[in-house]
């Protein structure tokens, strides 16, 4: 890799941004899948500094045990605080826990990506989690920095927690979906809340992200079968339900469904349809008044024909620089290679590099470089 990461520090030239680093990954046989996500999460510059600020703050307390969440702060705090500029880094440690923590990721066959990327969001959270409640019995033992990690506790006077707590995971990937159902006999909209922290979207041939997110909100007939128990009526009744973005979140993660169970063939296929998915993205259709608008920063690609075998890579925007992260090897590329990752309008195309889950991050606030 020397001679690939002196190639890249060459392409930069003086423009290598200050500070910032570039080290692939080094790969423990088919340790692909998390490889590309993790360059994702790293490149996502306030979830990176909030687990390295949190990771600060908590090193000392009493020499707490190993999680995933000291694993994947100290990986990040080793690449940030590297002399050189580029270079390879093995994550042994972070791989090493991961497998012991999930047989899932024990054995040495191809794994879904999206699969690790909820399992170690969901993670990270019950660890946070678990930490707040600990402090909570033990008032002793909190540090001024429990604070800083885990947001306000929205404790009520009475000592009730009024919310689940929120943590900086939470603030950054976290969004909120309201279901609604409006029955068709008294036209009562019943609407229930849930929280999320991806997106997964069906897609179709010759498609956008756009029209995809159109797709997840279009409204639903429940008849026949699938009739609504409405609460008003007492009764089942028609109704039409509908799924809308109440609240989108800052880093908007989108995973697209490109591994379809086939019933006739009794296994899953890969679908390789071309979805087009802009650097720029406008969320319309959201209950807020104003459009969100969202900037690409990652692309994690999967490479292959088929769900169980092929190749995970990831595109990520640093500093206005596209790279190209391909476990140990990391090269600069030209903006407008990322239109060659939308898919294959034909279905048998030689094309088989394709993005599957998309990171963006919201505009709104502290636009980023």
């Amino acid at each position: 890799m020397g001679a690939a990461g002196s190639k890249l520090e060459k392409a930069l030239g003086d423009q290598f941004p200050e500070g910032e680093r570039y080290f692939g990954l080094e790969n423990f046989g088919n340790t692909c899948y998390c490889n590309s996500v993790l360059q994702a999460l790293y490149f996502c510059v306030p979830f990176r500094e909030q687990l390295l600020e949190y990771y600060a703050n908590n090193k000392n307390i009493g020499d707490a045990e190993e999680n995933l969440l000291t694993c994947l702060a100290d990986l990040f705090l080793q690449i940030s605080s590297q002399k050189k500029k580029t270079g390879v880094i093995a994550p042994k440690r972070f791989v090493q826990r991961l497998k012991k923590q999930n047989e899932l990721f024990r054995s040495y066959m191809h794994q879904d990506a999206h699969e690790f990327l909820n399992f170690l969001l969901n993670e990270l959270v019950d660890i946070l989690e678990k930490e707040a409640q600990a402090v909570k019995s033990d008032p002793e033992t909190s540090s001024p920095s429990d604070k800083a990690a885990n947001g306000p506790k929205n404790v009520q006077a009475n000592g009730c927690q009024k919310d689940p707590l929120v943590t900086w995971v939470h603030k950054n990937f976290q969004g909120i979906l309201t279901n609604e159902t409006r029955c068709l006999r008294c036209e009562t909209v019943t609407a229930r809340d849930e929280t999320y922290l991806d997106l997964s979207l069906d897609i179709e041939q010759n498609s956008s992200i756009t029209s995809c997110l159109k797709n997840f909100s279009s409204t639903e007939t429940l008849n026949a079968e699938d009739k609504f128990f409405c609460d008003k009526c007492c009764s089942l009744q028609e109704a039409q339900k509908r799924m809308k973005i109440k609240k989108p979140p800052h880093i908007l993660v989108i995973h697209l469904k490109r591994f379809k169970y086939i019933e006739q063939l009794g296994r899953y296929k890969k679908l390789s349809y071309r979805v087009v998915f802009p650097l720029e993205l406008k969320l319309s259709n959201t209950m807020e008044d104003a459009d969100s608008e969202y900037s690409l920063f990652a692309v994690v690609v999967h490479v292959g024909s088929g769900p169980n075998h092929g190749h995970y890579v990831s595109l990520v925007k640093s500093h206005n620089h596209w790279l190209f992260f391909d476990d140990e090897n990391v090269e600069m590329i030209d903006e407008s290679v990322v239109q060659t990752f939308f898919g294959s309008a034909q279905e048998y195309s030689s094309n088989t590099d394709h993005g599957y889950i998309l990171f963006y991050e919201s505009l709104g606030a502290g636009n980023r470089s």
